[in-house]
């Protein structure tokens, strides 16, 4: 088999054939679905969850990941933290001229051990080749397809005064080790990547019967924007604990000297969930029992349902208003 990605593998004709047969089907040959054109799923419910995203993060190998790795654990997070249970996936790729296919098949084994993780299928797929120049070697895009777990009952217009703010885990470990991957700014550290599949933690809440109103995964703009986001959308007013909040001492130092706030650095594998009050203990056993659980923490509360706000009160004891993510802090995060 040639060593690099040709403008031939994606011409539909022997290298093409080859190349799938070599790298796609040899990876999924346990996949019932992987010879057909399309995909013919049984679901359970008539509940069904779908979501799409692409991936496009440089550089491709990342400490704790790669591009394979987040393609599926971020759409299998997408499905998850939705009250869904996530079934199958689709995976399309675009690969430039000359990538090298050792490369590809590492990816690729990459994708197979998460799915394998999270116990979704890919089940459908496509690949088109680019010129030199056209793409940043690897780009792929994912659709994710599940069904809404039976216990499932999250519902976000039920927030309410005195509701408890909890994080899964440290927050920015994704961002600064994207950062550090890049040898831009001469960053030393060991953070890797928190990347990683939660669908089995979530799974854990919803049939606990945890009383949970919303949960959502903070990547790109992180913790705060994301909570900015539900502030807005439901208009209510959360309360952040400045000392509450998760973070790693290399995330920390690496933030100090870049004037970062690990609050807006990307995460993705933590998720963010506002539960009832009286359901606190409960939810952080379930996450502390878990690899991807371990440092969860309570970092607010819900203060009232008519300002849609969200505030931060820092280790000084002052109060101040947090707002989205403002231009662009690490593209291709993602």
């Amino acid at each position: 088999m040639e060593k690099l990605v040709t403008l031939a593998h994606g011409d539909g004709g022997e290298l093409a054939h080859r190349l799938i047969q070599e790298v796609f089907v040899e990876a999924f040959k346990h996949n019932d679905h992987a010879m057909m054109d399309a995909a013919l799923l049984t679901l359970t419910s008539n509940e069904v969850a779908i979501t799409t995203d692409s991936f496009v993060v440089s550089p491709i190998f990342f400490p704790g990941g790669d591009i394979g790795k987040i393609a599926v654990a971020g759409t299998v997070n997408d499905l998850a933290v939705s009250g869904a249970k996530p079934l199958y996936l689709t995976s399309a790729f675009i690969i430039e001229e000359g990538f090298k296919i050792k490369d590809l098949q590492t990816i690729v084994k990459s994708m197979v051990i998460e799915a394998s993780k999270s116990g979704v299928k890919i089940v459908a797929g496509d690949t088109k080749v680019v010129e030199r120049g056209k793409c940043d070697g690897i780009f792929i895009n994912t659709t994710g397809i599940g069904v809404k777990y039976q216990n499932s009952s999250i519902n976000p217009f039920e927030i309410n005064e005195g509701d408890s703010v909890i994080v899964s885990g440290t927050v920015g470990d994704h961002g600064i080790a994207i950062l550090t991957a890049r040898n831009e700014l001469g960053l030393i550290n060991n953070v890797q990547s928190d990347c990683a599949s939660l669908s089995q933690v979530i799974e854990k809440l919803i049939n606990s019967g945890i009383n949970i109103k919303i949960m959502r995964d903070p990547t790109r703009g992180g913790l705060a924007t994301t909570l900015v986001e539900i502030c807005e959308d439901f208009n209510v007013t959360i309360t952040l604990e400045a000392d509450e909040i998760p973070v790693k001492n290399d995330v920390l130092g690496a933030c100090e000297l870049l004037g970062f706030e690990p609050i807006y650095l990307a995460n993705e594998g933590k998720f963010i969930l506002i539960i009832a009050k009286e359901d606190e203990s409960k939810a952080l056993d379930i996450l502390r029992a878990d690899d991807n659980g371990v440092d969860a923490k309570v970092i607010g509360s819900v203060q009232n349902k008519d300002k849609g706000q969200l505030l931060l009160t820092t280790v000084f004891g002052s109060t101040r208003r947090l707002s989205r993510l403002s231009g662009m802090l690490l593209p291709r995060i993602c």
